[in-house]
């Protein structure tokens, strides 16, 4: 058996695992589970996943793996997309902790809104998803002019982490035109070896 992914093509989240696994050459089959249509609240789904949510991976042994940075972490571990440094580890899980918790809940949330769904988001303050997204990004355009890549010169799972939903920003209404490191960044992740976009199925 190899590895299989329950996804949404459209969903950044579940393209961080799809371009993983290419990049190190994995094979794996896709399963495609539409959110918007609830079939990720199935019975059968939610036995797979109490959560609910994609993207799942399942496991070449049959076991489950949900939160797509956790799949990530499982799948550079002894890989060239983790650093074997113990500082440099820690690095890494830093800025992806800084996607789920600074980034994700704006940027992501204000794609889904008003590219997938083409409403405001409904729970927003007024200008809170832009002061806090446009924060985030602030905060990745300084580590930049430091660094190449998130966790130093070598580009690893936080770079797939945040490049999720920075390079589809403005599906959500988010500008980089402020923001040139972060742009030349974006560019440097999508020449790494074997990268592929959020289209790509193999």
């Amino acid at each position: 058996m190899t590895y299989r992914l329950y996804h949404m093509q459209s969903s950044g989240n579940c393209w961080k695992p799809r371009v993983a696994l290419h990049q190190l050459g994995h094979a794996f089959e896709l399963i495609d589970i539409d959110i918007m249509t609830g079939q990720s609240r199935t019975d059968e789904y939610i036995a797979m996943n109490p959560n609910g949510r994609v993207p799942l991976l399942q496991l070449p042994d049959g076991r489950y793996l949900a939160e797509s940075n956790a799949m990530l972490a499982y799948l550079a571990d002894g890989t060239d997309l983790m650093p074997s440094d113990r500082y440099d580890r820690g690095v890494v899980f830093q800025w992806m902790f800084f996607e789920q918790y600074s980034h994700e809940p704006y940027i992501a949330v204000a794609r889904y809104w008003r590219h997938l769904e083409g409403k405001e988001p409904p729970e927003a303050v007024p200008g809170q998803i832009e002061e806090r997204g446009y924060a985030a990004l602030g905060v990745m355009e300084q580590r930049l002019n430091e660094a190449t890549f998130f966790a130093g010169d070598t580009y690893s799972i936080a770079d797939i982490a945040l490049y999720a939903y920075t390079h589809v920003a403005h599906e959500g209404g988010f500008s980089l035109e402020a923001y040139p490191n972060i742009r030349a960044w974006l560019q440097r992740v999508a020449a790494t070896p074997r990268f592929v976009d959020m289209d790509w199925r193999p």
